[in-house]
């Protein structure tokens, strides 16, 4: 058994001539030539996923949350508990829609360039933000007879999605 004293009395250190090997090793710029090489033997790594798909995921979670809020929902509270569910579905991915949006228009965008490029995530965020907050809000005032355990249930779910495109890719 090796003792608490005996470890620490001899500490490992790095001499300045290790450390700059670790560090030249830890990255490899490639050329074209490698880089589409390596594309061409893992395509898998190198895909992408359309964004409008998650928002198209969304909405289909949002139908099918609805769904089932239809069927398991007592006779008298079916349409209540189904509207709650797409009003929360509705909260989840318009917000989601309206940032791909402003994503698009700055892709689109003539004079595009990487500051701009962050302004518009910035912004396209500050939207989904208030987007959300105001739907929210509207949808508590103007229908007081909306059920919060659906309407929830259908957001976070169309939160979830965002994760689910991970699988996906």
């Amino acid at each position: 058994m090796i003792s608490r004293d005996k470890f620490l009395d001899k500490p490992k250190q790095f001499v300045a001539h290790e450390w700059d090997e670790l560090e030249q090793d830890s990255y490899k710029t490639l050329t074209k030539q490698e880089m589409d090489a390596l594309r061409a033997s893992k395509p898998r790594n190198f895909a992408t996923i359309n964004s409008w798909w998650v928002v198209l995921g969304q909405v289909a979670v949002t139908v099918l949350i609805a769904c089932l809020c239809f069927i398991f929902s007592d006779r008298a509270d079916r349409t209540v508990y189904t509207y709650s569910a797409l009003v929360g579905g509705l909260i989840g991915f318009l917000p989601s829609a309206l940032f791909l949006m402003r994503i698009e228009a700055a892709r689109k965008s003539s004079k595009s360039n990487a500051g701009g490029f962050l302004a518009a995530i910035v912004s396209g965020e500050f939207i989904k933000i208030l987007a959300t907050f105001g739907l929210f809000i509207g949808f508590a005032l103007k229908q007081p007879d909306l059920k919060w355990i659906p309407l929830l249930v259908a957001y976070l779910a169309t939160l979830k999605c965002y994760l689910l495109a991970w699988f996906w890719k």
